[in-house]
């Protein structure tokens, strides 16, 4: 296994939905060019069932994933740090790139209203692959 290029931490509330969904498809699409973690400023007791399923339909297992918090040390160790609403509770370090993805939250929904949140940030993981792939280019 080669060294990662990029390390990225997607940071939600709960890390039970948004950063767990965002967390998968990039390790799935990246691989290990991109070293891949998630947290949340107060996390749940386990990830969204719904979550779960709309992954299974893309092929992506994170039915074994537990929701994490937040460290410092997690972002001081990332060169890309993601938000999807956990407003000022995320840590602020100079040298980071921070993106911010304002998605809707999939707590409490089910599985028809997870798919388009789901979609939505598999095209987001997209682009946030090809930036990192262009960095490297320079």
């Amino acid at each position: 296994m080669s060294k990662p290029i990029s390390s990225v931490m997607f940071v939600c509330v709960h890390n039970a939905g948004r950063s767990q969904m965002a967390a998968g498809y990039l390790s799935h699409m990246a691989g290990d060019r991109v070293e891949v973690r998630s947290s949340g400023t107060m996390p749940a007791d386990k990830v969204n069932p719904a979550v779960v399923e709309a992954m299974l339909e893309e092929g992506i297992d994170i039915s074994s994933n537990t929701p994490k918090v937040l460290t410092d040390e997690d972002v001081k160790a990332s060169d890309y740090v993601i938000t999807m609403g956990c407003g000022d509770a995320c840590p602020f370090y100079p040298g980071k790139t921070y993106l911010d993805w304002v998605l809707t939250d999939p707590a409490g929904q089910g599985v028809d209203t997870v798919r388009p949140i789901r979609d939505e940030i598999r095209g987001l993981v997209e682009s946030l692959i090809a930036e990192i792939d262009k960095k490297l280019t320079r």
